[in-house]
């Protein structure tokens, strides 16, 4: 799977973006799919994660109520929008693909993704 995200930008503290994950080469709705971010000098993280049927949904605590994770796979399109966006969510957004069919709390984990996108820069400024 070769994923392609965007739609990262610089944004005022309380703003909104939408991130894009175009993906190509396999069939979408097989994988589950991720968002993970990683701020400058710092690990790469969780963020949100989506099953491969779109029934079931996870968040980092961090960005609960605030960021929505969906899926088109007509599209096969992820999305990530982030609303009531701080400071401390500036990073680079990555998205990223997993094998796992059933729902798990182990999509929040790395390892359990097989292929990742570029990355989008996010900024988010106070």
């Amino acid at each position: 799977v070769q994923l392609q995200a965007s739609g990262g930008g610089l944004v005022q503290a309380g703003g909104s973006l939408r991130l894009s994950c175009a993906a190509s080469g396999r069939t979408f709705s097989d994988y589950a799919m991720g968002w993970f971010r990683q701020a400058p000098g710092k690990e790469r993280e969780f963020v949100a994660a989506m099953s491969s049927s779109g029934g079931s949904t996870y968040y980092a605590d961090s960005v609960k109520g605030r960021f929505t994770i969906s899926r088109d796979n007509a599209r096969n399109t992820l999305y990530l929008q982030m609303n009531s966006l701080k400071p401390e969510d500036t990073a680079v957004y990555y998205c990223a693909a997993s094998p796992i069919k059933m729902s798990t709390p182990l999509l929040r984990l790395r390892s359990q993704y097989d292929y990742w996108g570029q990355g989008t820069l996010v900024t988010v400024s106070s």
